[in-house]
């Protein structure tokens, strides 16, 4: 019987451990693809699970900082949704590459499709250009199911404090890479000329390498020439003798 106690609180401990839990892994999020560097551009998926077992969500909202305007935020098309970019006039205009941007997107907003109870969907972005003076971006969010119920995901999460019932999502931005791409050109510019160099000595030397071997070869043929003339004199010089020496016996 009391085996029977254990195992029935154990099993009723071990639901509100899962029932608890549940929740906590079911926040809408936003994961970068690749860096997110300050002052540059990235892709980012925001990730949408369901956290009902009778209803299904039907739309997604997303807002972006105005402290932190992006001058561009541009939705990659999600099969059976359709995507509403909103935006809004920035009192101070942006400098971007040069041109001046005076407005900048405020929202996102996805419909028409359906999350499943059990079943996630990624909505995927690219932004920039991303602040270089903040360390993250809070993009707060909006989930509506088909039963009417609404979620807010606005709640700003603070380091160091316990984590908000209904946090927002938060893109964390990382220091630029710092590769120097002049001081690259610069090094393959010095690469390319020490290549030529040592090709052009290699080339020297080569060249003196064959004049040497056509000298080379130049005196093995004067000397073969000389050998062949003075065994031909010396030949005719036998003969003469010999013809000489017949004529004086005659």
């Amino acid at each position: 019987m009391n085996i029977t106690r254990i195992s029935a609180a154990g099993a009723v401990a071990a639901s509100t451990v899962v029932l608890l839990a549940g929740p906590a892994f079911a926040h809408v999020g936003v994961q970068p693809v690749g860096p997110a560097e300050k002052g540059g551009y990235a892709t980012v998926n925001v990730k949408v699970p369901n956290e009902r077992d009778n209803a299904s969500t039907t739309k997604l909202e997303v807002a972006f900082p105005t402290d932190h305007p992006l001058s561009s935020v541009m939705p990659q098309p999600v099969p059976g949704w359709t995507v509403k970019v909103e935006k809004t006039k920035l009192d101070k205009p942006l400098k971007v590459h040069g041109k001046e941007i005076t407005e900048a997107v405020s929202k996102v907003t996805w419909t028409g499709g359906k999350i499943g109870p059990g079943q996630f969907q990624q909505f995927p972005l690219s932004l920039g250009q991303l602040p270089e003076d903040a360390d993250q971006l809070v993009l707060k969010a909006i989930q509506t199911y088909d039963n009417k119920e609404v979620v807010r995901w606005i709640e700003e999460p603070k380091e160091g404090e316990e984590e908000p019932k209904s946090p927002a999502p938060v893109l964390k931005l990382t220091e630029p890479s710092g590769e120097d791409h002049h001081g690259a050109g610069a090094k393959g510019a010095d690469d390319q000329k020490d290549g030529k160099a040592e090709a052009a000595s290699h080339d020297e030397k080569a060249d003196k390498s064959d004049k040497t071997e056509n000298a080379a070869d130049s005196s093995d043929t004067t000397a073969r020439t000389l050998g062949v003339i003075g065994i031909i004199v010396g030949v005719a010089g036998v003969a003469f003798g010999v013809l000489a020496g017949r004529r004086r016996a005659s």
